[in-house]
């Protein structure tokens, strides 16, 4: 089966979600981002795997991730981060990030089995708005594919998806989500996703300056 793990950091003031203020203060942008990481776990928690992993980067891990292996992010770039994740973890992989609360089941479901019917796909990669990715899943997970490729740019999912294909890959496309960075894609992700905490907590604290 496939395990699935969630890159996320503490959701300190000042250290995440730091496009949100303005209009957010720093302990405001905190408590969206935990809401936000606390929908994630809660999702990853249902799915029908025998693994979760919470790849963290913080000294306390969020109670939503109670049964999740908890393994420290190494140091150095994002790629380096990522790279570390697929070189360690030997079984089928599945990863997302704490920055798609609007994350479901349904969403991830293709790629669990990290495959298809006739087992030609071996990667899927799950695109962003922003020109990132939210997802990555690797039969064979293998961190030199993710070595090397630029992140947190607008064409960072088109070269992951580029060197997936170049290592000889045949790669599956979930469906394109927005991340949530700034106040705007807040906004969209909360009225996309209006039973979340994320948007609960999102409207709770609009109401709070109309």
């Amino acid at each position: 089966m496939t395990a699935v793990a969630v890159i996320a950091k503490e959701c300190r003031p000042g250290r995440v979600k730091t496009r949100l203020t303005p209009p957010f203060t720093a302990e405001e942008a905190a408590a969206l981002a935990a809401a936000a990481l606390d929908d994630t776990l809660a999702v990853v928690a249902a799915l029908p795997v025998d693994r979760r992993v919470l790849y963290f980067d913080g000294d306390v891990a969020p109670e939503a991730a109670a049964g999740f292996d908890v393994l420290a992010q190494t140091a150095g770039d994002l790629d380096e981060r990522l790279a570390h994740l697929f070189d360690v973890v030997d079984e089928p992989l599945l990863l997302v990030g704490m920055d798609t609360p609007q994350l479901s089941t349904e969403l991830v479901a293709a790629a669990l089995g990290v495959g298809d019917a006739d087992g030609s796909v071996a990667a899927w990669l799950g695109p962003a708005a922003d020109g990132g990715f939210w997802a990555l899943a690797m039969r064979e997970p293998d961190g030199a594919v993710l070595r090397g490729v630029p992140m947190s740019r607008d064409d960072t999912g088109r070269r992951q998806l580029e060197r997936l294909e170049a290592a000889g890959l045949v790669v599956g496309l979930l469906d394109e989500l927005t991340d949530v960075d700034t106040a705007e894609s807040a906004a969209s992700v909360a009225l996309a996703a209006p039973g979340t905490r994320f948007a609960r907590l999102h409207r709770e604290l609009a109401r709070g300056r109309s």
